[in-house]
């Protein structure tokens, strides 16, 4: 009997352990990840020298342009495979040319693209505008959600019935349909503000002088259109998101709002304000991290997953999802050039895995249920 208690107490201790190194794994891998993709960006958005032959991503021909690395591209070294994998003989046949023609043979990491674009680099590079996505679409979404959640659960009453109604009815639509009028509308209008660009250069070349310019704000849009693009992203995923953490922050907030501190609170004539970001906001920062670490996973998914759909982050911006969309096509029976595909699904999974990875740790260190049980 007593081996058997043993052993059934023995065995929780066992699973937390395995948990906790669980997770300080995974932290090590997304901060190793986060300090590659974003530590690499001086590299990455660094000019360089395309040379000869270099190809623009919408087909225009480009000699000796200085092009960010990250969409420097040389037909010649198109779909080139990793240095250290396998060749076929008409790869090593092409290398050899290549060798022969540029002085050294090219040894390209991770391969090249289509384009002779470097996948490594544009991986990294990929993986700031997805990481950056995804945290600042959950930080986001975790400030409307605890905003939202709070005032309906304090208020009470017939404005939290509203307030949940109002969140059933999100819940019911789908959030792609969102995303995808957002994106479209913003397409729409980077559209324009490049056709009044280029009307304004056509003009001007035509006059010989000056034209009537179009409106500053669609130059600015024309100046800025993959900023904006990756902006209205991360607005779509964020506005999309906080449903889940108002419900949960709702939830906590009408079963504190009944402790002895909070009644103590509203007796002694303790401001709202106060009360909220004193008092309950304090106690709610267990449930806004647990949730929030497992929030950014899902914007990261999302991103992906828009992107890989061809509505997410257009080129030359790249990101996991498009370059993953641009190495499916990649995959056929006739040569298979598995290199442009498993890259960046290597990279979003074990991005993905991580961050499940520290939020069950998460969950594990600040669930109250489970601090009843150690102690």
């Amino acid at each position: 009997m007593m081996s058997d208690t043993s052993a059934s107490t023995t065995t929780p201790i066992r699973r937390r352990q395995k948990g906790r190194w669980i997770s300080r794994v995974g932290a090590i891998i997304l901060i190793g990840m986060m300090l590659a993709c974003w530590g690499s960006l001086p590299y990455t958005l660094g000019r360089a020298n395309t040379g000869g032959g270099s190809v623009s991503p919408n087909g225009s021909q480009s000699q000796g342009s200085a092009t960010r690395r990250y969409e420097a591209n040389n037909t010649d070294h198109a779909m080139l495979p990793p240095f250290w994998s396998w060749h076929t003989s008409d790869e090593q046949l092409r290398i050899q040319k290549l060798a022969q023609a540029e002085g050294g043979a090219p040894r390209p990491i991770l391969g090249t693209d289509r384009l002779g674009r470097d996948l490594l680099t544009r991986c990294l590079a990929g993986g700031a505008i997805s990481l950056a996505i995804g945290l600042f679409a959950a930080a986001l979404a975790v400030i409307i959600g605890t905003a939202y959640g709070m005032i309906a659960g304090y208020v009470g009453g017939r404005i939290d019935a509203v307030m949940m109604r109002i969140v059933d009815v999100l819940f019911g639509l789908p959030y792609i349909l969102l995303v995808v009028l957002l994106a479209v509308a913003v397409n729409g209008l980077i559209e324009r503000a490049d056709v009044a660009a280029f009307a304004a250069q056509q003009a001007a070349g035509a006059a010989g002088h000056a034209a009537i310019r179009p409106p500053l704000w669609l130059n600015l849009v024309h100046a800025h259109k993959d900023l904006l693009n990756v902006i209205t992203l991360l607005v779509a995923i964020g506005g999309v998101s906080w449903l889940t953490m108002a419900r949960v922050i709702r939830g906590q907030v009408l079963s504190l709002k009944q402790q002895p501190f909070m009644e103590a609170c509203r007796a002694i004539g303790v401001p709202l304000r106060r009360q909220l970001l004193s008092h309950l906001l304090p106690n709610l920062l267990g449930p806004i991290i647990v949730y929030a670490t497992l929030t950014v996973p899902a914007a990261i998914l999302s991103e992906s997953f828009l992107s890989f759909l061809g509505i997410g982050v257009q080129e030359p911006l790249p990101s996991w999802g498009n370059l993953a969309a641009a190495g499916l096509s990649e995959l056929n029976i006739v040569r298979a050039r598995w290199w442009v595909l498993v890259w960046p699904c290597l990279f979003v999974g074990v991005t993905l895995l991580a961050l499940n990875f520290v939020g069950e740790g998460l969950r594990e260190r600040f669930d109250p249920r489970g601090k009843t049980r150690r102690r």
